[in-house]
C-alpha cells in the first residue's frame, strides 16, 4: 500500500513537472500573430473564457483553455480589463496576459483646434476611427442635455486641445470632457478677471473670447484687441467685427464678405446690431479668454490689419482712415 501511494505520488510530481514545463513553454513562446502587428478589442464586463474565446474569435490564440489555465494558475483571472490593445508579432502568452491585466490600452486622441465652430468638432470626431460614435443624429441641442449643460447653443462651449483616450471610447464622453474643461478654465479665470469689466457674466466673457480669437493673427495682439472692444462696448459703438458676420452668413459664405453682406441683419452682424452677439462664434482658447478679462488698457477705437497678420490700433476715425488708406489701399495697388 505505501508503495503504491509513494509510486502514485511519484507519477503526480513528475506530471505536474512535465505540466509545468509545457505550461511555461506554451506562457513565454511567441504567439507569431499575422500580420507583425494586431489591433483586438475586449469587451466590456468579459469573464476569463468570454476573453479566451474573444482572442480565439480575433485569431490571438488557437484555442482558449491553455490561456484560461494560465490566468487561473496565476491568479490573473481576476484583474483582466477590456479596451483596445494592439498587439506585437511575438507577444508570448504571458506577455499578453499581463498587458490585460496591467490595462495597457492602445490610445486614440482627438485635437479640437483653438477658432474653429462646433460644427467643425463635430465632423473631426465622425472621423475618427478610435472614437464609438452616437451622435450622429442627434441635434446639437439634443447633445448639450445629454452632457448636462443648460445652454442652448453648443457653440464655444468646448474646450480646445488634445484628448487621449482609450479607443472606442464614446464621442459624448469626449465633449463631455470637453465641455467641462471649458467650464473649469472658465470659471477660474473669470475669478480672477481685471474690475469693472463690461460683461454681465462669465458667458459674455466666453462671447468676447470668441471674437478676439477669430480677429487675432498675431498672438501678441490680442490684449490689444480686446482693449479695443471693450472700449467700443463701454461707449455703446457697435463692434463691427467681421467674423460676426461671417459667422451668421453661415453656409452661404463664399470666402468674401461684401458691403451688402455688412448691411444685412442677422443676430451675429455687429454692423447693424448693439452689444455683443447671442452665442460665440467659435472655440476660443486660453490665451484668448485671458485677454477678454484682462485686456489692454488703450484709447484706440480702431484696428486695420497690416495684410502679415498684425494690425495697426487708432485712437481716432481720422487716423484709422489714414491706415485704411496706406495699408489696406496701398496693398491692393501693390498687388495689380
Amino acid at each position: 500500500m505505501i508503495k503504491r501511494i509513494k509510486r502514485w505520488m511519484l507519477f503526480s510530481l513528475i506530471g505536474a513537472l512535465l505540466l509545468g514545463a509545457w505550461l511555461t513553454y506554451y506562457a513565454i513562446s511567441p504567439l507569431k500573430l499575422q500580420p507583425s502587428s494586431q489591433e483586438i478589442v475586449i469587451q466590456p464586463n468579459s469573464s476569463l473564457t468570454s476573453i479566451a474565446n474573444q482572442l480565439v474569435q480575433q485569431g490571438v490564440l488557437r484555442e482558449p483553455w491553455r490561456f484560461i489555465l494560465l490566468a487561473e494558475l496565476l491568479k490573473k483571472a481576476s484583474f483582466l480589463q477590456a479596451g483596445s490593445y494592439t498587439l506585437n508579432k511575438n507577444i508570448s502568452p504571458y506577455q499578453l496576459l499581463l498587458s490585460l491585466n496591467h490595462g495597457k490600452t492602445t490610445q486614440g486622441s482627438a485635437t479640437f483646434i483653438e477658432g474653429r465652430t462646433f460644427a467643425q468638432m463635430r465632423e473631426k470626431l465622425a472621423i475618427n476611427d478610435a472614437v464609438k460614435q452616437t451622435i450622429a443624429n442627434l441635434s446639437d441641442a439634443e447633445i448639450l442635455k445629454l452632457i448636462g449643460s443648460e445652454y442652448r447653443v453648443a457653440e464655444g462651449l468646448f474646450f480646445p486641445d488634445t484628448y487621449y483616450f482609450n479607443r472606442n471610447t464614446t464621442d459624448i464622453v469626449l465633449l463631455r470632457h470637453s465641455y467641462e474643461a471649458m467650464q473649469s478654465k472658465l470659471s477660474h479665470a473669470w475669478e480672477n478677471r481685471e474690475d469693472n469689466l463690461p460683461y454681465e457674466n462669465s458667458y459674455q466673457a466666453l462671447i468676447m473670447a470668441s471674437i478676439i480669437e477669430k480677429e487675432t493673427g498675431k498672438a501678441s495682439e490680442r490684449p490689444m484687441i480686446a482693449g479695443v472692444f471693450i472700449n467700443r462696448l463701454r461707449i455703446g459703438m457697435r463692434l463691427q467685427t467681421d467674423p460676426t458676420v461671417i459667422y451668421g452668413i453661415g453656409a452661404k459664405y463664399d470666402g468674401n464678405i461684401r458691403k451688402k453682406d455688412l448691411m444685412t441683419d442677422t443676430p451675429y452682424n455687429t454692423y447693424t446690431r448693439d452689444g455683443l452677439p447671442p452665442s460665440p462664434i467659435a472655440m476660443p482658447g486660453m490665451a484668448s479668454i485671458e485677454a477678454a478679462l484682462h485686456p489692454v488698457k488703450t484709447k484706440a477705437l480702431y484696428f486695420v490689419g497690416k495684410g502679415d497678420g498684425s494690425h495697426v490700433f487708432s485712437n481716432s476715425l481720422e487716423e484709422h482712415n489714414r491706415a485704411v488708406v496706406h495699408y489696406q489701399l496701398g496693398n491692393l495697388k501693390n498687388k495689380s
